[in-house]
């Protein structure tokens, strides 16, 4: 690391940990930017499980002394625990031994936090992950658990994303189309910066064969993360029934959501149950063995406002690292990382039929499958934690300075 040590204040009202991919990509920026030589303390709400488990062990990180976890001390129900929350780090802000910087992804925590009077708090910076208003009102059609939105809730998420924009002192989006779109609506800003997800990169480029081994023959097509609907999980299952030689792996599900049942009975619907494995939900640790066992990747995403514009998903990442084969939907966001026939293949977004002829390409052609899974895992490494902790260095520090 060349700049100087900051102290990082993360605020994250999430409880913790989260199998999540918030809880990854929170806990692996917090842990990469403490790596780099800064002073990170991360609060979030208390574990729910008992006991507690230790944050470090859940997502298979080694312990930093520079990564302090503080869970905010919260309870009631979930309205009491929100105001709890944000009383708890408006007081950490200003409080004695006060950070050098406030990082948070959490729009209403930045909201109230660029309001507190610049002489008494540190520099605000935001990292925002959509546009709140048309994820909140895109929701109902992609989440059977969402309720749509009051007109009221849209205003006043309007109101927080422009008073952000306006007044954080740095900020930061994970894909150059969401910041396009911000500063068509709001005007252009000083201390922007597109800083996508990133993903472990092995020491040695991974080699076929070298994953968890699964039983059955033939070419594994793989995808980790949510089911929901809009992440696209249906039309694999789809496309993997109009290729009858290619097993199916399916990484995550919660037990306690209807997404997992979902799916099992679609595939049992369409006639591919018996070539298909769902793991269920599985410790961030587990997966990237779990993605090396896979010849072909799938990215199945459909269109809609967060998927082509908003996402920078944790498993396109995750997907390069492994060294495999990605066939991924060919939407404005995936194509600020990948590139069609040279570290993928792009397919139109919600055809299974297109995704079923990309997937039946790459299993007759091992060839093909090496040259992209190669060029993937080259291109990684810019994508990797510390990759993206150093970008979000620069910023911090450029937003201190002239406080300091």
């Amino acid at each position: 690391m060349t700049a100087a040590a900051l102290r990082i204040l993360y605020l994250a009202d999430i409880r913790f940990p989260l199998e999540r991919a918030n809880g990854i990509q929170t806990m692996e920026t917090c842990h990469a930017l403490a790596a780099r030589g800064h002073y990170v303390e991360l609060v979030v709400r208390p574990d729910t499980h008992h006991p507690a488990r230790d944050p470090f062990a859940y997502y298979g990180l080694p312990h930093d002394e520079r990564l302090r976890i503080q869970p905010a001390p919260v309870q009631g129900p979930a309205v009491a625990r929100r105001i709890g929350y944000l009383s708890f780090a408006a007081g950490r802000v200003m409080g004695a031994g006060q950070a050098d910087v406030v990082l948070t992804r959490d729009l209403g925590v930045a909201s109230v936090l660029v309001r507190l009077p610049r002489a008494l708090r540190p520099p605000i910076v935001y990292e925002s992950h959509g546009y709140a208003p048309e994820v909140a009102a895109a929701l109902p059609d992609l989440l059977s658990t969402a309720t749509p939105p009051s007109a009221r809730k849209l205003r006043r998420l309007a109101a927080r994303e422009a008073r952000v924009w306006r007044m954080a002192d740095g900020y930061v989006t994970i894909t150059a189309g969401l910041a396009a779109d911000l500063e068509a609506r709001f005007g252009s800003r000083p201390q922007l910066q597109v800083i996508p997800d990133g993903a472990r990169i092995p020491a040695a480029a991974p080699a076929a064969g070298d994953g968890a081994p699964l039983t059955g023959n033939g070419v594994l097509v793989a995808y980790a993360g949510h089911l929901y609907a809009w992440k696209g999980v249906d039309l694999l299952l789809e496309a993997l029934a109009l290729v009858p030689g290619v097993r199916g792996l399916v990484v995550g599900g919660h037990a306690a959501e209807s997404d997992l049942g979902r799916v099992q009975t679609l595939a049992t619907t369409l006639g591919v149950a018996e070539r298909v494995t769902f793991t269920g939900l599985v410790e961030p640790a587990r997966v990237a063995d779990l993605l090396r066992s896979a010849d072909i990747l799938v990215l199945p995403n459909p269109r809609s406002a967060i998927s082509e514009r908003f996402t920078s998903p944790l498993k396109l990442f995750e997907y390069m690292a492994a060294g495999r084969a990605i066939v991924a939907s060919d939407l404005p966001a995936i194509r600020e990382i990948l590139h069609d026939e040279v570290d993928a293949l792009l397919v139109p977004a919600g055809d299974p039929a297109a995704l079923a002829a990309a997937i039946g390409r790459l299993a007759a052609d091992p060839a093909a499958r090496a040259r992209l899974g190669e060029a993937a895992a080259a291109a990684a490494p810019a994508f990797s934690w510390d990759r993206r902790a150093a970008r979000l260095e620069d910023l911090l520090s450029a937003v201190v300075s002239p406080a300091r």
